[in-house]
């Protein structure tokens, strides 16, 4: 087999299915990305959902038998919305980062790369695969950087020349043997826009990133949010673009070349109130095609109380009221009680005093305190 001229096959035929970029890299062990683990690990920056095996994401040949290659692909995603509602008092919207737009990522990478593995498999029958796409064990970026797919920039994504950091990544390990692309070399230069930016610091330094202060994890935590969070979020209820949207390398992207990942405006960006008593069946009908749903609606659900708070807004302190009385849950009593007190009012501060006696949560009294403790600096100033 002319293996030189399969990996051009291959190329042309990606293109022709909707892959926006492929790159081609050697399966050999990511030893710079075990040490970054180790050290990410021994400093408590991981975020827990990832594999817990560091030598499994590192090392291909422990996951598949006799790796020789891996293929990385890109898919380029929209940064902007068409059409997109704007909130306003009364009818407040959050946001989901731009990477939960449209169809959920997964499905979509994983649709191309099985039509790639199909492609492959006619013209060598005795192939042998194994596809990722953010739930695998590799490290996506790591393969994508190898692969010559982009750069990891400093705000620890992959940036390409052509699509910016807007891109889904996805991988194939396979036992055939193709030459490996040349990886590029880093482009952000002196700019560290995105450190600077960091709403809560979690950029610790270039290529490093602290996931247990990212804005993008404490969004899909289902706990009470750490205070030291709170008013960081904004309207924020899935994700966090910042780091991508200061970037220079991201000026001008937005590519609609994929109509599956177009958003549908009142899913990217809803009406907050709505979503206080959003029903299961409701909320996986409305938002279980997205990536952003994949945690449930219990952190959905916190965050828009947080970003009601955020707003200040008075025509939603009946609902917080009814969540903070009614929930059965104690993380949304909580958070309902803080919120209140951001909120004010006479009405928000006498529902807290009643709930004060009411309530045998102590996490949900610690919170009434907080809240009605508002009262308080507002009543010294």
């Amino acid at each position: 087999m002319d293996y030189r001229q399969l990996k051009k096959d291959i190329i042309a035929y990606s293109k022709s299915i909707g892959i926006d970029k492929i790159g081609f890299a050697s399966s050999d062990p990511f030893i710079e990305m075990k040490n970054l683990l180790i050290r990410q690990q021994e400093l408590g920056y991981q975020s827990g959902f990832e594999e817990k095996d560091i030598d499994k994401r590192t090392d291909p040949s422990l996951i598949f038998d006799g790796p020789r290659s891996i293929i990385a692909i890109a898919l380029a995603y929209p940064s902007r919305m068409k059409d997109a509602p704007i909130g306003k008092k009364g009818e407040r919207r959050g946001i989901f980062c731009r990477a939960s737009w449209g169809i959920d990522y997964h499905i979509l990478v994983r649709e191309k790369l099985e039509q790639l593995a199909s492609y492959i498999d006619s013209r060598i029958p005795d192939a042998r695969y194994k596809l990722m796409v953010d739930t695998g064990e590799l490290v996506d970026r790591a393969v994508a950087e190898r692969a010559g797919i982009g750069w990891s920039g400093k705000n620890c994504s992959i940036i390409t020349p052509e699509f910016g950091s807007y891109v889904y990544l996805g991988e194939m390990i396979t036992n055939l043997p193709f030459e490996p692309d040349e990886p590029l070399h880093d482009q952000c230069g002196e700019c560290r826009l995105c450190i600077d930016v960091c709403p809560t610091g979690a950029l610790v330094q270039p290529g490093q990133l602290n996931a247990q202060k990212c804005i993008a994890f404490q969004t899909q935590t289902k706990g009470l949010l750490a205070d030291e969070f709170r008013d960081k979020l904004g309207n924020r209820i899935y994700g966090c673009d910042t780091c991508q949207t200061i970037c220079p390398k991201n000026k001008g992207m937005d590519y609609h070349v994929h109509p599956e990942m177009e958003p549908s405006p009142e899913i990217a960006k809803p009406l907050l109130q709505p979503l206080l008593s959003i029903s299961n069946r409701d909320f996986k009908e409305q938002f279980g095609g997205i990536s952003g749903s994949w945690r449930g609606k219990k952190p959905i659900q916190r965050n828009a109380i947080v970003a009601l708070a955020h707003f200040k807004e008075k025509s939603a302190v009946k609902e917080l009221i009814e969540v903070m009385k009614e929930d059965i849950r104690p993380v949304m009593r909580g958070t309902a009680a803080w919120a209140l007190g951001k909120v004010g009012g006479s009405e928000a501060k006498e529902a807290l005093l009643e709930a004060e006696k009411e309530e045998q949560d102590e996490e949900v009294l610690q919170e009434i305190k907080k809240g009605l403790d508002f009262f308080t600096i507002k009543d010294e100033v």
